[in-house]
C-alpha cells in the first residue's frame, strides 16, 4: 500500500483550494487531516474521501469504488471511504468542493467521538 512521493505531491496540489491539509503516514499509506480530523486516505496511489449516508450515493453514481480490505479472519471489510472519481483531478473547484464535504464529514465524526 505504498504511496509515491509524486502522487502525494499531486494530491496535495489538487487539494490546495480546499483548506489547510496535513498528513500522517500510516499502514503504508497516508491519512489526510483537517485539524485533528481525518477526511481522506491515500493508498496504492489512490485517493479515497471519507463518506457518510448523505454523500455515498454521489460517489456510487460517479462509479467510484469503496475502500475495501481483508481482515485477519479473511473477511472483506468496507471502510467509510470511496475512491475520488478521476474527473475531480481535472477541475480544481469541484475537487475542492468534494474535499470540503469529506472534511466536514471527518470533523463531524471526530466531534461525535468526543461525545
Amino acid at each position: 500500500m505504498a504511496v509515491s512521493s509524486s502522487y502525494l505531491d499531486f494530491v496535495l496540489e489538487s487539494l490546495s483550494r480546499a483548506g489547510d491539509v496535513s498528513l500522517r503516514r500510516m499502514f503504508g499509506g497516508v491519512g489526510l487531516y483537517i485539524g485533528e480530523a481525518i477526511f481522506a486516505l491515500i493508498l496504492d496511489d489512490q485517493l479515497y474521501f471519507k463518506v457518510d449516508e448523505t454523500t455515498r450515493r454521489g460517489y456510487e453514481e460517479a462509479g467510484a469504488q469503496p475502500f475495501l480490505y481483508t481482515n485477519k479472519q479473511g473477511r472483506t471489510v468496507a471502510m467509510p471511504y470511496y475512491r475520488a472519481p478521476d474527473f475531480l483531478f481535472d477541475g480544481p473547484e469541484e475537487m475542492a468542493d468534494w474535499a470540503r464535504e469529506a472534511m466536514n464529514i471527518g470533523l463531524a465524526a471526530k466531534a461525535a467521538k468526543r461525545g
